[in-house]
């Protein structure tokens, strides 16, 4: 079953590891360094991940490292984009309003 994008950013560990990897492709033995949990952990929020397409294996011999997926979290950006136009609205009548407000207390 495919994991929806925004229960797979919801979790502050998986949110650390794709901070992680979008500076440097890692192995999950890496990745389990960086935390205070087991192998077994960190390998099933690196599943989730991988489902919902945010991080990339990539086979290098024996090992597999994990790439950050750029186009799958575009993809979410452009989702909150059509919000984020209304929240900026929103933020600059509220600046004017104070402004009117202080303005009118000198």
């Amino acid at each position: 079953m495919k994991q929806d994008i925004f229960q797979a950013i919801a979790d502050p560990t998986r949110r650390a590891i794709l901070t992680l990897v979008a500076i440097q492709a890692l192995t999950p033995n890496a990745m389990a360094e960086k935390f205070d949990m087991s192998r077994q952990a960190v390998s099933k929020h690196i599943k989730i991940l991988q489902e919902c397409e945010l991080i990339k294996p990539e086979h290098s011999g024996r090992e597999i490292y994990y790439h950050f997926n750029a186009k799958k979290m575009q993809e979410f950006d452009n989702w909150v984009a059509q919000f984020r136009q209304n929240w900026e609205k929103q933020f600059n009548q509220l600046d004017e309003l104070l402004s009117t407000i202080k303005n009118q207390k000198k």
